[in-house]
């Protein structure tokens, strides 16, 4: 496994919006929450963060398949950099794509002073991001009965 990220570009944004409700789906329908999933967002929602400044997405590359995305938004001004959101394709997932996404973003960008946050629910999500030295930071905050979402750090 190779993984490259690739940078994508304005005309990718429907491409991008279209897998993001895919990859999100299950977890809207396990946690129902209609404010906050990336499933049930609009492409508009996209295609501002797409235009927000320090704001870039790219594809998650291995060989020839698109395995997920991750947007990074780092602000160059000695701000946190934050991983939101990241998500790899279901038929990719459990295959170590998301560890070498993260790992590809800390080359880029920079090793430290980062932040993200995610299902705290979501057991394989917290081993992973703990698993890759990120700590919480003691922040949940509740979203529904279901779900609450927890902060990470790395520094």
């Amino acid at each position: 496994m190779s993984v490259v990220l690739i940078q994508a570009k304005k005309e990718d944004i429907k491409t991008i919006w279209k897998m993001q409700t895919e990859a999100f789906r299950e977890l809207y329908e396990k946690y129902q929450d209609t404010e906050t999933s990336p499933a049930t967002e609009p492409v508009e929602k996209i295609k501002s963060r797409f235009e927000m400044e320090g704001s870039c997405y790219y594809f998650i590359v291995d060989g020839d398949d698109t395995v997920g995305v991750i947007r990074i938004v780092d602000l160059k001004d000695g701000s946190r950099k934050r991983i939101s959101p990241l998500w790899i394709m279901k038929e990719y997932r459990g295959k170590g794509y998301a560890q070498q996404a993260i790992r590809e973003a800390e080359r880029m960008c920079g090793s430290d002073n980062w932040c993200l946050d995610t299902i705290l629910q979501e057991e394989g999500n917290i081993h992973l991001y703990e698993k890759m030295g990120y700590k919480r930071t003691g922040r949940i905050e509740k979203i529904n009965d279901r779900m609450d979402i927890v902060f990470y750090e790395k520094d």
